[in-house]
């Protein structure tokens, strides 16, 4: 069994990982200290059952806990000093809880009773593993051959991307992997200063030579293999769907979300609205919360987000914002974004 441990103290973390790994089935594959971190690891490491503490710097444990339940499918006991958590971590999804003891009372009856929570998480964990229920939601490279998306491949009609500081160059580097003929449209939106658009538009077609960008216009029927990008100053939505399949755009000045205009977030509610479960969206490097709601709304509509990793990130606010959310189906590094979507409509 493979265990994550969470815990922002270093020495409770030394006292489990000491006493855990005198089970001879247990492997500590990693610990660390945030919800954060948590998320980050058991994404690239597909622990079998994380432990996790509550009270932790940047993320606390209950809303990573609410993420990795519901997203990643990876059973969570919570430890906590207050037995009155012991509900707020059932809310949270946690599939069990244990009350921390007092620094130096970490002793055989302790242990005893977390290992046995431990082997009845992972044993519960493999049932469900083996029913034939297919899990919705994250996937970790490793675990991807058992659980499936819930998608047919050829069900996404939209691809939807946002992006905020450092976004050009994200966009670019995602776009230019798509290759030549991308069978479903692509809708854009960047936070760009007045005037600036335009440029960023010819910019985008010198260095992305496999696709069409251009400025979205009001009516335009939008078509695959093109990317529409929301003008500045402007929010870019979908007006209706054709019987084809294909949005008709239009270019909206609604007030501005949070003083942003064009929103990510508007454009991403938008295309749920109107595609649910045939939505993809990616959500890139920025700064704030923009998309966060929006991926979101996808992911509760039934479509699917890919969240751009802390890593590759040159502003880490806005897919923070949307993993904190619960919005991000799949969190990965920029270079490895292309071929996920490549695979999902089915080109991979």
């Amino acid at each position: 069994m493979n265990i994550l441990i969470v815990d922002d103290s270093a020495i409770i973390r030394a006292i489990l990982e000491q006493n855990l790994s005198k089970e001879d089935d247990f492997t500590i594959i990693d610990s660390v200290s945030t919800g954060r971190k948590a998320i980050d690891s058991a994404q690239k490491k597909a622990p079998d059952v994380i432990i996790s503490d509550i009270d932790m710097p940047e993320m606390d444990g209950l809303e990573s806990t609410k993420f990795i339940s519901s997203k990643l499918k990876i059973p969570v006991i919570i430890l906590s000093e207050q037995e009155t958590d012991r509900a707020k971590a059932k809310n949270a999804g946690a599939v069990d809880f244990e009350v921390k003891p007092n620094l130096d009372s970490y002793k055989e009856s302790f242990f005893a009773s977390l290992n046995e929570k431990l082997r009845k998480a992972y044993s519960e964990k493999n049932q469900k593993s083996h029913s034939g229920k297919k899990l919705f939601g994250f996937h970790s490279r490793s675990t991807e051959t058992e659980s499936e998306a819930v998608f047919d491949v050829k069900d996404f009609k939209v691809l939807c991307i946002g992006a905020s500081t450092g976004g050009p160059t994200a966009v670019a580097d995602v776009l230019t992997h798509l290759g030549k003929d991308f069978p479903v449209p692509i809708i854009y939106s960047q936070h760009i200063e007045v005037g600036a658009d335009g440029k960023m538009a010819e910019w985008f077609n010198q260095t992305c030579k496999n696709l069409e960008i251009r400025l979205a216009h009001n009516g335009e029927e939008a078509i695959p293999g093109r990317v529409y990008m929301a003008p500045a100053d402007t929010h870019l939505v979908i007006d209706f769907v054709k019987r084809n399949g294909h949005p008709v755009l239009k270019i909206s000045d609604a007030p501005p979300w949070r003083f942003l205009r064009p929103s990510v977030n508007v454009m991403f509610n938008s295309a749920s609205s109107f595609y649910r479960q045939a939505c993809l969206a990616v959500l890139l490097t920025g700064m704030g919360r923009d998309g966060a709601e929006g991926c979101k709304n996808i992911v509760d509509a039934g479509g699917y987000t890919i969240v751009e990793d802390e890593s590759t990130c040159a502003v880490f606010g806005m897919p923070k914002a949307a993993i904190e959310e619960g919005g991000a189906s799949e969190i990965l590094p920029r270079n490895e974004i292309s071929a996920r979507i490549l695979k999902l409509i089915g080109r991979n």
